[in-house]
């Protein structure tokens, strides 16, 4: 009895302990089986990030070709423009920074085209550069030939109609002219002691191009101006680039090229080979009356010593804001300079320097350097107002005072009036240039009177506007 009792103990055991492996065996085969879906779901989510992580950084290296060819295309085509205005140095610099230019064939072809168009160009001679200008342009001819006063033969004589002056551009840039700037006449050095040197720079240009400088007098929109047909005021345009109000009959204000800025801008735009590297022309400005339109001298603020004129557009103007004012005018000669233009002093007061006295030029200077000269970053040319000049056609010295202040103030650059062809003089310590006026009484002498004045640069009977009426002797 016993030993059934034992052995029925022992199969009871025996099939616990089986029981028990079984159960050790099923856990360790559920934890073996859990630990292989952990490691299989672990690799497939390693495999799939590393599929992703694959797939990123192709995506970015195409990203990074293609903003390498977008880079690319852009040096490219800022080469094929900067060469158009004939800086072929600036277009071979710009393609041979491109990654890997030298084993791109289009771009070695390029370079060798640009080094042999370049091995082509004339050097000019910097003293035979004629220089033209201009006054504010008559958009109504109506208006700015209107009357028998003496401010109706001053139109007549010194101002020039809009489609003149898109004449005069067009028939110059068909004859070969290529504007250059002042400053591109000069080479500029300092020495040890801080003293500025000049000597004559060196520009090439194509065989049959000729230079010319221009330079624009009074955009300032004087309150004389009022009624008489020209632009009141430069601002800012929608596309960011200078252009102009212009008031209509009725008092509304129209915007859009209505001087010379904006309309020899578009013509370089649409012939940029008419600039020599982006070049425009220099505006002298005078300050009594403000700047580019906008009523900036001081008196509109202290209303002392006021023009007929200021007063009446101070009483029109109630809400006038002096220091808003002259922060617009800032922007809007901040926007001229980054197309390409340059400021010049044309005296504060328009005033004759030959024949002031030098309190009067230095005291002058003062209300321009304080009024004007901030609004525009200041500038090292003075373009004489009436074509004044500070002695006769005999080199500039120190023992003339007025040329010694003017230095001391940082004047380097001096523009007369001449009628000759070419009057420039390169010193060591300055440069001085003759201009030539573009005007009613120009034209007129060359088409009517035989002057011959301007056939060098075009035939003036094709550019009278039949508008205009006979223009008075000087």
């Amino acid at each position: 009895m016993s030993d059934t009792k034992d052995r029925k103990e022992r199969r009871r055991r025996r099939r616990k302990r089986a029981m028990i492996v079984r159960a050790v065996v099923l856990g360790v085969l559920v934890v073996i089986i859990a630990v292989g879906a952990v490691g299989i779901t672990f690799g497939v989510r390693k495999a799939q990030d590393a599929r992703a992580e694959k797939k990123a950084e192709q995506e970015r290296l195409i990203q990074a070709e293609e903003q390498a060819n977008v880079e690319r295309q852009k040096k490219i085509e800022e080469a094929q423009r900067v060469a158009i205005s004939y800086d072929y140095d600036k277009s071979i610099e710009l393609l041979k920074s491109i990654e890997g230019y030298d084993k791109d064939a289009n771009i070695i072809a390029a370079i060798a085209g640009y080094e042999a168009t370049k091995s082509t160009l004339k050097p000019v001679n910097i003293d035979n550069v004629t220089h033209i200008f201009y006054h504010s342009l008559i958009v109504d001819s109506a208006k700015g030939f209107a009357g028998s006063d003496s401010t109706a033969a001053g139109f007549s004589q010194w101002m020039t109609t809009v489609d003149e002056f898109n004449a005069v551009t067009q028939q110059m840039y068909d004859n070969g002219y290529v504007i250059v700037g002042l400053h591109d006449l000069i080479n500029q050095t300092v020495d040890d002691d801080g003293v500025v040197h000049f000597t004559k720079a060196t520009i090439n240009l194509p065989e049959g191009k000729k230079p010319v400088v221009i330079s624009m007098d009074d955009l300032s929109y004087y309150h004389s101006y009022d009624g008489r047909g020209i632009a009141s005021k430069m601002i800012i345009g929608a596309d960011g680039k200078p252009t102009c109000e212009y008031i209509e009959d009725d008092g509304t204000v129209s915007v859009g090229a209505y001087d010379y800025v904006p309309l020899l801008d578009k013509f370089i735009e649409e012939n940029p080979d008419a600039s020599y590297r982006g070049a425009k022309a220099t505006i002298a400005l005078t300050g009594y009356d403000g700047i580019l339109g906008y009523r900036t001298d001081i008196a509109y603020k202290t209303q002392e010593n006021i023009s007929e004129g200021q007063r009446a557009w101070l009483e029109a103007n109630p809400d006038f804001n002096w220091d808003q004012e002259r922060e617009e005018a800032t922007k809007v000669a901040d926007a001229i300079k980054a197309n390409g233009w340059t400021f010049a002093s044309h005296t504060w007061g328009h005033i004759r320097v030959g024949s002031s006295s030098l309190e009067h030029i230095i005291e002058d200077t003062e209300r321009w350097e304080e009024y004007v000269a901030p609004l525009i970053g200041g500038t090292d040319t003075i373009i004489f107002a009436h074509g004044e000049d500070l002695a006769d056609w005999r080199d500039y010295t120190m023992d003339n005072p007025k040329f010694e202040y003017l230095k001391s103030k940082g004047f380097n650059i001096f523009c007369n009036v001449d009628s000759a062809q070419y009057y420039v003089q390169v010193r060591d310590s300055y440069l001085r240039m003759g201009r030539r006026n573009i005007d009613g009484y120009r034209l007129w002498q060359d088409v009517h009177n035989g002057a011959d004045r301007l056939s060098d640069l075009f035939d003036a009977t094709t550019i009278l506007d039949p508008a205009r009426p006979p223009v008075p002797e000087l």
